[in-house]
């Protein structure tokens, strides 16, 4: 009988872009938030940008809605989610996006900072 170790699975991710339009700040009910922001990442010059959709919650939502504004560079590091569902028109729809922690980096008209620039200290914690 042969052992063999699997490794386990990890889910993280780490991205650094600039947010496409203004954060959204709503509830999911009567104590918590969600902070929705949409971010363009450019993996090489001259490719168009992947777009992709990250969550934040609680008191890292409300200063994301508060500070954050279209065209902000920030490193998202978080988990890949998977959802589905059945649009108005009944066909079926899915989406890949993160849910995690966001970082400030550059405010808009600024050079984005490499990712080895970024810094713990500037991260705004839940």
């Amino acid at each position: 009988m042969s052992t063999t170790a699997t490794a386990p699975a990890v889910n993280q991710v780490t991205l650094v872009g600039h947010i496409c339009s203004d954060p959204v700040l709503r509830p999911i009910d009567e104590h918590r938030k969600v902070c929705d922001l949409r971010l363009a990442v450019n993996d090489q010059n001259g490719q168009p940008p992947l777009f992709i959709d990250v969550a934040t919650f609680g008191a890292q939502a409300e200063a994301c809605a508060k500070y954050l504004t279209k065209g902000w560079a920030v490193a998202v590091t978080g988990r890949i989610v998977y959802r589905e569902w059945t649009a108005e028109d009944g066909t079926h729809r899915s989406k890949h996006s993160i849910v995690g922690r966001v970082q400030f980096g550059a405010k808009p008209g600024e050079p984005t900072p490499e990712v080895a620039d970024v810094d713990d200290d500037d991260m705004v914690t839940i």
